[in-house]
């Protein structure tokens, strides 16, 4: 789509599913498939799937068994990702089927991580992209920062990352284990730069977001973490029940034989990383509650309230709702046809939404005249594209931010350079019901 072309309106994406989705976005969206995604029942896009996967939760067994890949995980974080269930909903639910809390404390610190890492996205922005912390080692010359094709062909001899990468192609979901494996492998074994993985998983997963994912990779490569994340063979034989490793033809010679100690050797020669302690953040600030009350507004769902649920499409349920498909986020992310099929499957079930595809601030002041409406409400979020539109909006219309049902009580909140030292500060308001 060119820089200054007029927008697109897609509402009658909006009523198809499955492949007869896939084959109308691949025409009508530039650049994200040719429409042969593999697409699994269990991540169709909408509040009803979700809301069925939520039933199946069952806090106890996930804590048990979450570690092994066959264990009882939510795989709730497509839908948490798009706003279509909220933190704070699923800690609710899970503490519903416990007698005790600290029953469901797993599960809800799990919960917490993702909380954690949109506040660290809140208060750096875009930074979040490029290295917190000095890396575990120094940087490859001449720089790795492409994905490897023997890698994004699934022809690498190594059992367990060839299953990983086709199952990320085909479905747009792993385990968190196996994310960890790959990324580990890739980053220090290979010595490919996190960047390069990040961006490549964020172009394929359901539930990627820039926040959870990139410093999910940070954390793995040590630019965001006491130290960097490595894995054996033994933790993966353990928590596969050997799948990978049995007939694997690389099996007492592939690159994650030995001990951590052995590994680290290895990957990080006389460059041994060291434990840090010392990176404090600073959270921003919550914004005061809008002085702006809009008598007729537009609300615009975005990537992170993709839903009829959004706060912004709660606290105005009768007003007129567009989500707007953004060519510079197609061109940044280049997500899969997969990714766009689940979205517009999640809008689908959010009402009477307008679809568009163009420049969100054109759009919004566009359709805010045509519906006459007096401002624009959003969910509240941290992403810096987000607040970018914002601004252009503003210029012309109010915008008024909307939050979500909270998930904990950050008052205590002064540094979140560490889960820890945030989990500590939030982790038993965390563990309350809403309205407790």
């Amino acid at each position: 789509m060119a820089a200054n072309a007029p927008p697109i309106r897609l509402d009658h994406l909006l009523a198809l599913h499955g492949t007869a989705l896939a084959t109308s976005l691949a025409a009508a969206v530039p650049d994200v498939g040719d429409g042969s995604d593999s697409i699994e029942p269990m991540h169709r896009g909408g509040r009803r799937a979700a809301l069925a996967r939520l039933a199946a939760v069952d806090p106890i067994s996930y804590a048990r068994s979450r570690n092994h890949v066959s264990g009882a995980v939510t795989s709730l974080s497509p839908w948490i990702r798009h706003g279509v269930l909220s933190l704070a909903e699923v800690r609710d639910a899970a503490l519903a089927r416990v007698e005790r809390p600290e029953d469901a404390a797993k599960l809800v610190s799990e919960l917490g991580w993702r909380d954690y890492w949109r506040q660290v996205h809140d208060a750096l922005g875009d930074a979040i992209r490029t290295d917190l912390e000095p890396p575990a080692a120094p940087p490859r010359h001449p720089p790795r920062d492409r994905m490897p094709d023997d890698v994004l062909e699934a022809r690498t001899g190594m059992a367990c990352i060839d299953a990983f990468v086709r199952r990320l192609h085909d479905t747009g979901w792993l385990h968190n284990h196996e994310r960890m494996w790959l990324a580990s492998w890739l980053v220090h074994v290979r010595g490919i730069h996190w960047r390069a993985g990040a961006d490549w998983f964020l172009t394929h997963l359901l539930d990627g977001d820039p926040a959870s994912n990139h410093l999910s990779w940070q954390w793995i490569a040590g630019t965001f973490s006491a130290k960097p994340y490595l894995f054996n063979r033994e933790n993966l034989e353990t928590y596969t029940s050997g799948v990978h490793c049995r007939d694997c033809r690389l099996r007492g010679r592939c690159d994650v034989e030995g001990s951590y100690d052995d590994l680290a050797a290895r990957c990080f020669a006389s460059a041994a990383p060291s434990g840090r302690t010392s990176l404090r953040i600073t959270p921003r600030a919550e914004a005061p509650p809008a002085a702006c009350r809009p008598v007729r507004p537009l609300v615009w769902l975005t990537l992170d309230s993709a839903a009829a649920g959004s706060p912004a499409a709660a606290a105005c349920p009768a007003a007129p709702r567009v989500f707007v498909i953004d060519p510079e986020w197609l061109r940044d992310e280049r997500p899969a046809l997969k990714r766009l099929v689940f979205l517009v499957e999640c809008l689908g079930e959010a009402g009477d939404v307008e679809l568009w595809l163009g420049d969100p601030a054109h759009v919004l002041r566009d359709r805010a005249a045509a519906h006459g409406c007096d401002a624009v409400t959003v969910a509240s979020g941290p992403c810096p594209r987000n607040r970018l539109v914002e601004g252009a909006v503003a210029a012309s219309l109010p915008v008024v931010r909307v939050a979500e049902r909270r998930f904990c009580d950050r008052s205590r909140v002064r540094d979140v350079g560490r889960f820890s030292r945030y989990w500590n500060a939030v982790s038993a308001s965390a563990l309350r019901p809403t309205g407790d």
